[in-house]
């Protein structure tokens, strides 16, 4: 009998039931307010990368590398703000704190499978701004149809298996201590200090695979942006260097939006100790909400045939009416 009561007790040690999420420690009695404008930022998210992704898949002249990346950047910010925002949105709105162990664990296997995917997306289009400007009569030859399924395949299986790992080092700890988490999502960190057993081994990889990744991503985003800018500055004419600049831009605001926000954010939460945890929840709130939300509007207003085809898109009437008049 008594072995039976250790067995049991063992068992949930190592599989709680589930886990409470807190929301936003200390602000708990404006959580009704902070919902209304990450609820209008997560409606912005959905209908502005549903949208993007619509206008690509249906229109064929934008059936074009160049394209085929955004899609995969639109597909993972929707993966990223349904992954947490819903559930935040609940915790403020109808008091929903509980989440599962295994809900949990999905949950922060897709919100980093996210992160990851998002910053090997930047790093393939950043590749291919430097074919289309450096290169730009190697580019079809290059960037073919199989490449880019290749590519992609590379893409979501290097996010896999750099991930992947931390939903077995997670499952391994035991969770004899408090369950209650000081967030509005199951963060890696956050669920790895409710454990009663060393995590050390979660802290490394925890920091060193996301840094040597990210770094790694960064330096060869790096490369490819200096390696444009030289042929940019060469370029003979006035108008074809304001082009190619402008067709970069974007590109660089959505870089500068998501690794700013990303670093700091994973940062702080590891390092900033003297920064309020209520200012660092919050910030951690922004960075799933207004990259997904900021991008398509980003690439929506730099980008003259995405915005030439949204505005078709919703009046057409008004556009066949100036056809009719021109």
């Amino acid at each position: 009998m008594k072995i039976n009561m250790m067995t049991t007790l063992n068992l949930t040690t190592f599989n709680p039931n589930s886990f409470i999420l807190v929301g936003i420690p200390g602000l708990e009695q404006f959580h009704i307010w902070i919902g209304i404008p990450f609820c209008t930022i997560y409606f912005v998210a959905l209908a502005g990368n549903g949208i993007l992704l619509y206008l690509i898949a249906m229109d064929r002249s934008l059936h074009e590398p160049m394209y085929f990346f955004l899609s995969m950047l639109a597909s993972t910010d929707l993966i990223l703000c349904n992954t947490c925002v819903p559930k935040m949105l609940g915790i403020f709105w109808l008091k929903a704190r509980k989440i599962t162990f295994s809900g949990c664990l999905t949950q922060l296997f897709f919100l980093h499978f996210s992160f990851f995917l998002d910053s090997a997306i930047l790093l393939g289009m950043a590749f291919d701004r430097y074919l289309a400007i450096c290169s730009p009569l190697r580019y079809s030859s290059v960037l073919t149809p199989r490449t880019m399924v290749k590519i992609s395949l590379g893409i979501v299986g290097r996010s896999f298996s750099i991930i992947f790992p931390v939903v077995f080092l997670v499952r391994r700890l035991p969770f004899c201590r408090t369950r209650i988490i000081p967030h509005t999502y199951c963060e890696h960190i956050a669920v790895a200090r409710l454990s009663c057993a060393s995590i050390s081994i979660n802290i490394w990889y925890g920091f060193t695979m996301p840094l040597m990744a990210i770094m790694s991503d960064l330096i060869l985003i790096g490369i490819s942006y200096t390696l444009i800018l030289r042929a940019v500055f060469h370029l003979p004419s006035r108008d074809a260097r304001q082009k190619a600049l402008s067709t970069c831009g974007s590109h660089v605001s959505v870089i500068l939006i998501f690794y700013t926000s990303a670093l700091f954010s994973a940062l702080t939460h590891r390092f900033g100790h003297s920064i309020s945890l209520a200012f660092h929840i919050m910030f951690a709130n922004l960075y799933v909400a207004i990259p997904p939300a900021l991008n398509p509007i980003i690439y929506g207003v730099k980008t003259k045939q995405i915005r030439d085809k949204v505005v078709l898109l919703l009046f057409p009437k008004g556009n066949s009416d100036l056809g009719m008049r021109a």
